[in-house]
C-alpha cells in the first residue's frame, strides 16, 4: 500500500512525534510499503532526515520553536499527495494532531487514515470531558477542579495534587504539587499565558498502562519512576524509568484493569489504537488516569513494549494497524 505518515506538527510534542513517525514509516517500509514522510511543519522528509531522526535522541525539553504554526493549515499545501495515499497513517502527538483537527481535515477531505476519527479525539485530548464520561460510567478517576482561584482550588483538593495540561500529553507541563505556594506558582504560569490546567487529586499506588489495539486489550504494563511522577523526562529517556511488561500482578487485577480500559476505549468512542492509564492504589482499586489517541511509537514508548510482550514486533505492529483503517475502508465500501 502507499502510506503517507503524518509527524512532526506544531504542538509541544513535535520532538517525540519526529521520533515516532520515523519508527513508523521505517517499520512500515520493512513490511513492504510504499511510505512517504511528511511534516506538515516543514513538508516531505528525506530518507537522510528520517535516517537522522532513528537514530536521534528526544530532547529534555519540548520544542516550542513552532507554536504559532497551524499544522492544520499546513496540511492543506500537500492534499496531491494525500490523495495519493491509501491510508494515511497520523503520528502527530498534542495539539492539532491529537485534538480532532487533523482527524477533521482528513474526513473533510474523504482520506481514510488510521486511529480514532474527530469526535474521540476531541473527547480522550480534553481530560476534563474525558473525567466526566467516566464518572458517569461508575469507573473510578481521581477527584479534579477547573477553577481560576488558588482558594477553590485548595478548598475542593487535598494536598499533594497533579497540576496539568487539560488538553495537552507526553506529560508535557505535569506538576506535582505540595503546598500553597507551589499552587500559586501553577496558577501564575496559566496567567502568563500558557494551557488551560486541571487540577487533580493525586493517589499513590502503582502506575499501570494498558494498550489497546483493535478490541483487544495488549498487556499490561507497570511503570516504576525515578521522579515521584512519570514526567516528560522520565517518560522518554530509558534510564529515568522502569517499564515492566507484563506488570507482575495478580491475573484477577490484571484481567479488571484491561476490561476497564476496553470500557473506556469504548466509552470515548475510539478505534484502532489507544493506551489508558491507570493508578493501582493499595486497597486494589484502579483509578482511571487518562486516555491517549496516538501514543508514543518511539524506541522507548509504551505501546509498542506491550505489542512486544504480546508476541508483535514493532513492524508487525504497525502493519496491524495499518490494516485496521484498510478493513473498515473496506467494509465502509461495501455497504
Amino acid at each position: 500500500m502507499r502510506v503517507v505518515v503524518l509527524l512532526g506538527g506544531d504542538s509541544d510534542e513535535r520532538d517525540v512525534s519526529l521520533a515516532s513517525g520515523a519508527q513508523v514509516a521505517n517499520g512500515l517500509r520493512e513490511r513492504g510499503h510504499d511510505v512517504v514522510s511528511l511534516d506538515p511543519v516543514c513538508g516531505l522528509i528525506s530518507s537522510s532526515q528520517e535516517e537522522d531522526l532513528l537514530k536521534g535522541v528526544i530532547p529534555r525539553v519540548p520544542s516550542s520553536a513552532v507554536r504559532d504554526f497551524n499544522s492544520s493549515l499546513g496540511l492543506l499545501e500537500y492534499v496531491d499527495q494525500l490523495k495519493k495515499a491509501d491510508i494515511v497513517f497520523p503520528v502527530l502527538h498534542g495539539g492539532m494532531g491529537e485534538n480532532g483537527t487533523i482527524q477533521a481535515v482528513l474526513d473533510l477531505l474523504e482520506i481514510p487514515y488510521v486511529g480514532s476519527d474527530m469526535f474521540g479525539c476531541v473527547l480522550a485530548m480534553n481530560k476534563d470531558l474525558t473525567k466526566r464520561l467516566l464518572r458517569a460510567a461508575n469507573i473510578s478517576t481521581p477527584e479534579w477542579v477547573l477553577s481560576s482561584k488558588v482558594e477553590e482550588v485548595a478548598d475542593i483538593l487535598r494536598f499533594p495534587l497533579i497540576c496539568k495540561p487539560v488538553d495537552g500529553g507526553s506529560s508535557v507541563g505535569l506538576t506535582l504539587v505540595t503546598n500553597q505556594a507551589s499552587l500559586e506558582l501553577c496558577f501564575a504560569s496559566e496567567k502568563m499565558g500558557g494551557p488551560a490546567l486541571m487540577y487533580e487529586t493525586f493517589i499513590p499506588g502503582r502506575e499501570l498502562t494498558v494498550g489497546v489495539i483493535g478490541e483487544s486489550a495488549l498487556p499490561i504494563g507497570e511503570i516504576i519512576s525515578k521522579h515521584e511522577i512519570f514526567d516528560y523526562e522520565c517518560k522518554y529517556r530509558p534510564e529515568m524509568a522502569e517499564e515492566i511488561f507484563p506488570a507482575e500482578i495478580e491475573e484477577l487485577t490484571a484481567s479488571t484493569v484491561a476490561g476497564i480500559a476496553l470500557e473506556v476505549h469504548a466509552l470515548l468512542g475510539l478505534r484502532d489504537l489507544s493506551r489508558i492509564d491507570f493508578i493501582l492504589d493499595e486497597q486494589g482499586t484502579a483509578w482511571c488516569l487518562e486516555a491517549n489517541t496516538l501514543p508514543g511509537m518511539t524506541a522507548n514508548s509504551l505501546f509498542p513494549k506491550a505489542a512486544k510482550a504480546a508476541g508483535f514486533s514493532f513492524q508487525e505492529l504497525c502493519e496491524k494497524l495499518l490494516l485496521l483503517a484498510e478493513n473498515r475502508l473496506h467494509s465502509r465500501r461495501r455497504s
